[in-house]
């Protein structure tokens, strides 16, 4: 298999740790911490008020990207400098793991849109000091999408637009302005796609309209859409599919990046089923997704076991041979898992 193509997914400001979890620790009433491991010691991150008296933090959850961002542009000067450290740390920990492309999302950081697009410039811009790889810019606005990729660094590379699709073809021009690759999702003009073909004419309408834009397949990231198999038992046989159709049709040039671990949404230990689906995507023909590279990667998937019993119950499981994953979720429980 060609080299795996990660799409680092975790500079994000709907990222979330657990409070009270090993990540967030309190070590007074009045002060609390984003803890993290490098360079052999722990490091903490403040975590500002704002950040405590909001409605996700009574209900047991802090979006740990966001309060860097916050820190790094509003903190005093040792909060900023923990703020940007901690920016530093996740970018060097998802390319020490491989990612070949840096996802950056400041969506839900703020309503304003004048907000996000400063938050946006000043984040490339910090996060390009120490990085190798191209920033992937992802935002539901337009405008958003214009101010990061102009904040860009070309000499990383083609930076890429996360994503275009049939419903938001007002990106299509955005990404060839800007010389970026293209993550095309299989949206249709005024809906999802509910099944297997619906994917394909989608994705092969936007295919027909990047072409003429001067997109060469080289450029065209797919993204077939991929839904909780919690949901619908079918749908991770669904993408396996579509996947193999999709690289059939469009031949080796054109790249894959859906958001992969979507399918373990709500079930337990994700990890493992992410890293069994991307196993089985692989082998149908993706070369890549966006992930943690921290728990896909191609050492985790060379170490996967394909003769034991958690890869073979995870397998029958995502290829709706386990309905609703009753054996996988009875194995989990007695602790085979």
């Amino acid at each position: 298999m060609s080299k795996f193509i990660s799409v680092g997914e975790n500079i994000h400001c709907t990222r979330i740790y657990k409070v009270g979890g090993a990540f967030v620790k309190s070590p007074d009433e009045n002060t609390h911490v984003i803890a993290y491991q490098e360079d052999g010691r722990e490091k903490h991150l403040p975590i500002a008020k704002r950040f405590v008296e909001s409605s996700d933090w009574k209900n047991g959850k802090v979006k740990h990207a966001a309060v860097a961002m916050w820190q790094g542009l509003h903190g005093n000067e040792t909060e900023r400098r923990a703020g940007i450290e901690y920016l530093h740390y996740m970018v060097r920990n998802q390319e020490a793991h491989g990612a070949s492309f840096l996802d950056l999302n400041v969506d839900e950081y703020s309503t304003d849109i004048g907000e996000r697009e400063e938050l946006i410039r000043w984040a490339s811009e910090i996060i390009q000091q120490v990085s190798k790889v191209p920033l992937s810019i992802d935002s539901s606005n337009v405008e958003i999408l214009k101010a990061g990729l102009e904040a860009c660094d070309p000499a990383k590379g083609s930076p890429m637009v996360n994503s275009v699709s049939l419903e938001r073809k007002d990106a299509i021009p955005v990404a060839k302005d800007a010389g970026a690759v293209v993550i095309a999702a299989a949206t249709g003009k005024t809906s999802m796609p509910t099944d297997k073909d619906e994917r394909i004419e989608n994705l092969r309408s936007l295919i027909s309209q990047l072409e003429k834009e001067g997109f060469s397949h080289a450029r065209i990231y797919l993204d077939p859409l991929v839904f909780p198999v919690s949901v619908d038992p079918r749908n991770g046989l669904m993408i396996l599919e579509t996947v193999e159709e999709l690289r059939n049709q469009h031949g080796r040039e054109i790249h894959f990046a859906p958001g992969l671990s979507n399918i373990s949404y709500g079930m337990p230990n994700r990890k493992l089923i992410n890293q069994v689906f991307t196993y089985l995507c692989r082998q149908r023909g993706l070369d890549g997704g966006i992930v943690d590279p921290i728990q896909i990667n191609e050492a985790a998937l060379e170490a996967l076991d394909l003769e034991s019993e958690a890869y073979q119950l995870t397998e029958r499981f995502l290829t709706g041979q386990d309905q609703f994953g009753m054996n996988y979720i009875s194995a989990v429980r007695a602790g085979k898992i």
